[in-house]
């Protein structure tokens, strides 16, 4: 126990017994924390004490009542060093946000095994890790490698003490083999804290965010934790990545302006000359780990071949193999059956069925050969049983067996009662919105094919969501467009139900329309255009970037400008494809020429959907909609002579008539006649409309 108490104190304690405040003696602060400590010191000697005296009395005392007073006392000790720990890690904590203990002093206090205890400690740790983690064993022992090598070969100076890439595809347990080991190596001292800085870059896709990225990056750089990890990094800005790039790679990253830190935030100095001022942003010691889904390739294209040599360890987690995800199903169900014993009463069982055709065996089809689904589908499953909870009240501790049912279906049954669909008990998906697009899109007239391929994107969803369900591989589809067709024939209107339609149907996270043209994404001078698409592109993510007249993007080959637009657009649909939705719109002939102008261009556009001219009689009815809709009514005679001069305007040029527009122009024409009417004749009906309203005869 001595031993543990001296290795506690160097951890917590400099050499002297105090703790090293680099110069900040003195502070009222650190001096009430000192005391603190030194308290909770005696307070832990005391302890001790009362455990030497219960050691030299245990002659006395009962084997059964020495094992509880050995217990108790231990137990205190154990909290009484969590207490003093957490008291350290907290000042240490508070020093370093005040800028009165930099992250080096700080890592000064923590006792750093060396390389043969190390080796030990990590032996240890692996296989803590191999009883925590389920399968992933050359990942798991490929990443320990990774946060051992500086021990090994050493690690001094403010560098990174090591830039790790973490690939391999989603679903294979990245994150939480992450998370699990710096939880691990902190317990075994390796690490002085178990905290990860997680960094989503693709919160920083443009350059109105650097400023933000920069305040983000250097909270997570001086913050206590030793390891800053690096998600979405295909979705960042390329200033952000150059300076991620310049840490791993040269140590240190040049600021393009100079700043002091206030209350642990950069605040931008100007050109006075202030003490202390920071002019530069270094990796402090720290792990610095990427994770690269696409692998090496992919970080090289976006941050340079340096910067992915400079990672001594590549980490690849493999997919899971058939009996990986089934031991990973039933570890989840049993954490299931933990959580409804201890928080509903419930004693859960699995029926014996063949592999395969077991409760398991649905667990690892909505994996979709990842773990993500899998813990997802579990933790419906333990939603499900608190609705039969608190549906049906069971009595305490009565018994469910689970088994596998047709058509994907969990059965439960409890002693003397009918088996019935557990997952039947969840709320019923919202419909509501999906409901109400459709409504909207029933009221528009004519556009009968365009309808069909909008409603089969749901059918789509619906299919990979069954195929996902059965553990068959998904295919996603691309759903950008192109809209072509004369102006006035609903393309518009349809692309604002394209993106309310796909968000009720869960392909999109926020079903916004950003309707744009050639001026808002082409720029006045150079260096504009980039910033000026790529601002768009972060405002219409998670909806649909509809962009009208597309072909006036580029007008020729001698248009940089434009050309220089349409890379921005594609490589922003690259980047963004699960959450964005674009919709090019235009004349036919004019499109199929713009189409040209990209290579990669026509390839991201799948979907062509000619939007036709409305007849006469589709007009008419547009007439009627929009006058219902108004408070008005049209007079019986109205429709034929409406409809043929719908007929002659169309047949004559319906481009330039606008097809819809017409419909509308004339509507807004006949209210205000029917106003003039109705000042002049006080008993005439106020909500009619009447042939002589619409002039017909004056306009053929």
């Amino acid at each position: 126990m001595g031993s543990d108490w001296e290795d506690l104190m160097s951890g917590v304690f400099g050499s002297g017994g105090k703790l090293n405040f680099a110069g900040a003696e003195g502070r009222d602060r650190a001096k009430q924390a000192q005391d603190a400590l030194a308290q909770a010191q005696k307070e832990l000697e005391a302890t001790l004490e009362r455990q030497r005296s219960a050691k030299t009395a245990a002659d006395a005392v009962s084997g059964e009542q020495l094992l509880k007073n050995s217990a108790a006392l231990d137990e205190q000790l154990k909290r009484q060093a969590r207490e003093i720990s957490e008291m350290g890690r907290d000042l240490t904590h508070n020093m370093q946000q005040d800028g009165l203990l930099s992250p080096q002093e700080a890592r000064k206090t923590q006792k750093i095994p060396g390389p043969g205890e190390a080796q030990e400690l990590f032996r240890q740790a692996a296989a803590e890790a191999a009883g925590r983690i389920l399968g992933q064993k050359e990942f798991v022992a490929s990443l320990l490698g990774a946060f051992q090598r500086p021990f090994v070969m050493g690690a001094e100076g403010e560098g990174a003490r090591n830039v790790i890439l973490v690939c391999g595809p989603a679903g294979t347990g990245r994150h939480y083999v992450l998370t699990t080991l710096v939880q691990l190596l902190e317990q075994k001292n390796l690490l002085a804290e178990g905290d990860i800085a997680w960094m989503d870059l693709g919160l920083y896709a443009g350059p109105a965010q650097e400023k933000l990225f920069l305040q983000d990056l250097y909270a997570a750089l001086a913050g206590p934790g030793q390891v800053v990890a690096f998600e979405n990094c295909d979705k960042c800005h390329a200033g952000c990545l150059a300076v991620l790039a310049d840490l791993a790679v040269k140590g240190a990253a040049p600021l393009a302006n100079r700043y002091v830190v206030q209350k642990g935030m950069l605040v931008e100095a100007g050109t006075a000359l202030v003490p202390g001022a920071v002019s530069r942003l270094t990796p402090q010691g720290k792990y610095l780990v990427f994770l690269a889904p696409r692998g090496p390739q992919k970080l090289a294209d976006l941050m340079g071949v340096p910067f992915v040599n400079a990672a001594r360890d590549v980490c690849t987690a493999a997919p899971f193999s058939p009996a990986e995800l089934r031991s990973i199903a039933l570890a989840q169900l049993n954490e299931v059956s933990k959580k409804a014993r201890e928080r509903l009463g419930l004693r859960l069982a699995l029926e014996k069925q063949p592999e395969g055709e077991d409760v398991a065996s649905l667990a690892v089809a909505a994996a979709k050969g990842g773990v993500g689904g899998l813990v997802n589908w579990c933790g419906r499953c333990f939603a499900a049983l608190a609705e039969y909870t608190l549906r049906r009240s069971p009595a305490p501790d009565t018994a469910l067996t689970l088994s596998r049912g047709g058509a994907g279906q969990v059965l439960a049954c409890a002693d003397g009662e009918e088996p019935f669909d557990l997952l039947a008990l969840l709320p019923r998906e919202y419909t509501a919105a999906l409901d109400e697009v459709k409504a909207e899109l029933d009221q528009i007239v004519g556009l009968g094919e365009v309808k069909d391929y909008v409603l089969g994107l749901e059918d789509n969803v619906k299919v990979q969501r069954r195929r996902a369900e059965a553990g068959m591989k998904t295919a996603s589809i691309s759903m950008h467009m192109i809209f072509t067709g004369n102006p006035g024939t609903g393309k518009t209107t349809i692309a604002r139900l394209v993106g309310k339609y796909l968000k009720a149907i869960g392909a999109l996270s926020g079903g916004q329309l950003v309707e744009v043209s050639r001026a808002d994404l082409v720029g006045r001078y150079v260096g504009h255009t980039a910033p000026l698409t790529n601002k768009v592109i972060q405002s219409a993510i998670g909806g649909v970037l509809f962009i009208d007249e597309a072909y006036a993007l580029c007008r020729g080959k001698d248009d940089s400008f434009g050309l220089e637009a349409i890379d921005a657009l594609v490589k922003g649909m690259e980047d963004n494809r699960e959450d964005l939705v674009v919709i090019l719109a235009g004349y036919t002939k004019e499109m199929g020429d713009f189409l040209q102008a990209n290579s990669g261009l026509k390839s991201r556009f799948p979907n062509q959907i000619e939007f036709p001219d409305y007849t006469g009689e589709e007009l008419l009815a547009i007439t009627r909609i929009n006058a219902k809709s108004r408070g008005y009514r049209l007079a019986e005679g109205c429709d034929a002579p409406l409809q043929a001069f719908y007929d002659r305007a169309q047949a004559q040029d319906a481009a330039k008539n606008g097809n819809g527009r017409l419909a509308r122009n004339k509507l807004e024409e006949a209210i205000l006649n029917q106003s003039r009417r109705v000042v002049a004749r006080p008993d005439a009906a106020l909500d009619e409309l009447l042939p002589g309203d619409f002039e017909l005869d004056e306009k053929e």
